[in-house]
């Protein structure tokens, strides 16, 4: 068996071709290890962020989990269940081949980006997407042009697996609980804050945690079984009908505001899965917001596709294109299945002709506009759209943009 070689398929790349470790096949993080596991749910946060790199045996291009991984730089291959039992010990990813071998083997590289690649001058006001706080110094890093990310995007269900929080168990507890869990994610808001240049801020996409995802993460609160969780009860529609998390949000404004002054003009907020203006509207009044409390709009469906100019004069202060999940429900192609992997095309004529319409209509209202691309989709979405306000990309992906060297 040993030296046996395994063919997958890549859904992230790193910035080396060849990786090798020892594989974890267990829940708990090993620093640097190769984790195996059949796919990736958030309940696996831990070992995931702390591995080298991840096999696992089912997954799309974009999944949640997929995309910590991309904004990490951690390589994850897919392989078919069947070869996952033979994963163990050491093994060698090869990520040129998109192969795993079994055992020790030569060859290390670490290819940078291409002659050519686009630069940060391309991204216009670039947005970097992250997962927890060491993304952003990732980034701060990277010298003088770092200076033109000028915006942090992060899912609030992403910085409550980094914190270690439960967020249904919290607000689910009554209104002790509620107040602590408001707490918690104003005291990580405050240091994301900190570590943020002149000119910076920081974009919390409110809580969009689907039922499939609250399961892993979530002890003591009810959890809806839906048989399909990304269509069900979450992002705008779940959050209308929770007073809980208005409570907590109103929790979380008051602490930045006491803590940070006027800085807490730097957290602006933004609206998941929106499907029109009549929904952004009713939500701004039930999270009852003072009006001089930005709220942006993430367009990800086909629906707020076609209301773009309705939901920029229902008040929104920017838009997110958000291509992932546009282009499961454009070409009906679920983004985390890989059986349907190859109608999953995020280059595809009808994805980006609403990513076009979006972009023209939020320009005609004057209301700036950011689409998310892949590193791989870049080229290809600046040679064929027309110019939004900025790109949003994945960390690591991102940072090869701003590392580009400039003409």
């Amino acid at each position: 068996m040993n030296g046996r070689r395994i063919q997958g398929f890549l859904l992230t790349g790193g910035t080396q071709s060849v990786l090798r470790g020892t594989c974890n096949r267990t829940r708990s993080p090993l620093e640097g290890s190769i984790l195996v596991a059949p796919s990736l749910e958030a309940g696996l946060y831990d070992a995931i962020v702390a591995a080298r790199a991840i096999v696992c045996g089912s997954g799309g291009l974009t999944g949640h989990m997929q995309s910590i991984c991309r904004g990490r730089g951690i390589p994850v291959l897919r392989v078919d269940q069947a070869d996952l039992a033979d994963l163990v010990g050491e093994v060698t990813l090869h990520l040129e081949s998109q192969s795993v071998v079994i055992g020790s083997d030569a060859g290390v590289g670490a290819p940078g980006p291409g002659a050519g690649s686009p630069s940060v001058d391309h991204l216009g006001s670039a947005c970097a997407v992250i997962a927890d706080l060491q993304d952003i110094r990732t980034i701060n890093s990277c010298g003088p042009n770092a200076k033109r990310v000028d915006s942090f995007f992060i899912r609030e269900e992403f910085l409550c697996l980094a914190a270690g929080l439960r967020p249904l168990d919290a607000l689910d507890g009554g209104p002790a609980d509620i107040a602590v869990y408001g707490q918690a994610v104003a005291d990580r808001l405050c240091t994301f804050v900190e570590a943020l240049l002149p000119g910076q801020r920081l974009v919390l996409r409110l809580l969009d945690l689907r039922s499939d995802h609250a399961a892993g993460v979530t002890e003591l609160a009810p959890v809806a079984v839906e048989p399909n969780p990304e269509l069900g009860l979450h992002g705008a529609r779940w959050l209308l009908g929770s007073t809980a998390y208005r409570d907590a949000l109103h929790t979380v404004l008051a602490s930045l505001r006491k803590r940070l002054g006027d800085d807490a003009d730097r957290v602006h907020l933004s609206v998941p899965f929106l499907n029109d203006a009549e929904e952004f509207a009713q939500l701004r009044a039930h999270l009852e917001l003072p009006a001089d409390v930005p709220v942006s709009a993430f367009i990800e469906t086909p629906a707020a596709v076609h209301a773009t100019t309705e939901i920029c004069a229902a008040g929104a202060s920017e838009l997110f294109v958000g291509t992932k999940d546009l282009v499961q429900f454009y070409l009906a192609a679920d983004r985390t299945n890989h059986l349907v992997a190859e109608s999953y095309q995020t280059r595809h004529p009808a994805v980006l002709d609403g990513v076009r319409r979006v972009v023209e209509s939020a320009r005609a209202a004057g209301t700036p506009v950011r689409v998310f691309s892949l590193g791989a989709d870049l080229t290809h979405y600046l040679e064929r759209l027309p110019t939004p306000d900025g790109y949003m990309m994945c960390t690591a992906e991102l940072r090869q943009v701003v590392l580009q060297p400039q003409p």
